[in-house]
């Protein structure tokens, strides 16, 4: 059963509902004209294309800047053979080229990849490798590079299967750090869709810890966009795909929002099922707006669905595969979200088709803006 009453009361510590536009947008439909906040010329929800993402393509993990800079980190088709170091792009805020970082340091033998972004006080990048598991920071004004955190292989495989059942496996689970998010104190908080756990990362960097792990993350694909609340004191993120141990029937087939309470001591509290999806929907990154909606890309599905506080979907578009189509760039695999102003970024990861005709980053009007993340004083 959904568990919505914890959250909604934190939500309301930090965000002001006025009682009209709760009223507006309990009725606005999937298919939109109207958004939840500013006006625009532009229809809620409608979908540009803000820039084309050059080789290696697979557009994945997203920031924006304070100054409005967009960094977009590429990625990897699922069986792909390994290719070239992984870059990432700067964007203008109008989408325009600005320069282009090449990751040092790559095992190009396994197949680079990049993922989840952060930023810190002093404007430094923080970015998931896949190849080594670690997170890098980057200088956007000189282009240097250092090593700030690693990973470890904790778990081999899933219940019930013995080691030896699955060391050679498909079901083998290395360590596949995917999304990242700081914390007001510096401590970043990090998912692990294959060792379906959270990591926690000290202010400052170095090894990182298993922090959170729960039977009801073991899935094949697990823990994915994260986000820390404005409250500081709850986690919200994303589980692509239920896990079998995780209900009765089970439904590997939807993907679920869950909130994580983190106690004074720093401990992980009490897990709850904020939004679970519809079988398909699959989601993958996500953005909060400072209404409290959050905005969900959801991979498979192929579309941008707006929750509400109270977990409730609100819209929708594409709202079906036949929509998706007739886009200028149908939508393959949407991977993760970030606000710019009263727009969300959306990028188009193509990680199982991999068809180089989909490596755009889209402009979605959301008509309201986003909140801030956390960026923190590390150094």
């Amino acid at each position: 059963m959904r568990n919505v009453t914890a959250w909604a009361r934190r939500v309301a510590r930090w965000v002001c509902w006025p009682a009209v536009v709760l009223l507006a947008m309990a009725m606005v439909p999937a298919a939109a004209t109207a958004g939840p906040g500013t006006k625009s010329d532009r229809e809620w929800l409608d979908i540009e294309i803000f820039t084309d993402v050059p080789d290696p393509g697979h557009p994945e993990g997203i920031l924006v800047a304070p100054n409005g800079t967009v960094y977009v980190a590429t990625h990897q088709h699922a069986v792909e053979t390994p290719g070239p170091p992984s870059k990432i792009f700067a964007y203008d805020r109008d989408g325009e080229f600005l320069r282009e970082y090449v990751i040092e340091g790559q095992d190009l033998e396994k197949g680079p990849g990049l993922v989840g972004m952060g930023m810190d006080a002093d404007g430094l990048l923080y970015v998931i490798d896949r190849n080594p598991y670690r997170i890098i920071t980057i200088d956007p004004e000189t282009g240097e590079q250092s090593d700030y955190a690693t990973f470890r292989d904790v778990q081999t495989c899933l219940p019930p299967l013995t080691q030896e059942e699955c060391s050679e496996s498909l079901l083998k689970r290395n360590s596949l750090p995917d999304d990242l998010t700081f914390a007001e104190d510096g401590t970043m908080y990090v998912t692990d869709v294959r060792q379906n756990l959270i990591w926690r990362v000290p202010r400052g960097g170095g090894d990182a810890e298993v922090w959170f792990t729960d039977t009801r993350l073991d899935s094949v694909f697990g823990p994915n966009g994260i986000e820390v609340m404005p409250d500081g004191e709850t986690l919200m993120f994303v589980q692509s795909f239920t896990g079998p141990f995780d209900g009765v029937p089970p439904r590997p087939d939807t993907g679920r929002l869950y909130t994580l309470t983190v106690q004074p001591d720093g401990s992980p509290g009490e897990l709850d099922l904020f939004w679970e999806s519809e079988p398909g929907g699959i989601p993958d990154g996500f953005a909060i707006a400072q209404s409290g909606n959050i905005y969900v890309a959801l991979a498979v599905a192929n579309s941008l669905a707006v929750i509400s506080p109270e977990g409730e979907e609100l819209g929708r578009n594409p709202a079906n595969h036949v929509e998706n189509l007739l886009l200028e760039v149908p939508m393959d695999s949407p991977g993760s979200v970030v606000f710019l102003d009263d727009r969300v970024l959306v990028t188009n990861h193509s990680f199982l088709v991999g068809n180089p005709n989909s490596f755009v980053v889209y402009d979605i009007y959301a008509a309201e803006k986003g909140l801030q993340p956390f960026r923190p004083q590390i150094n």
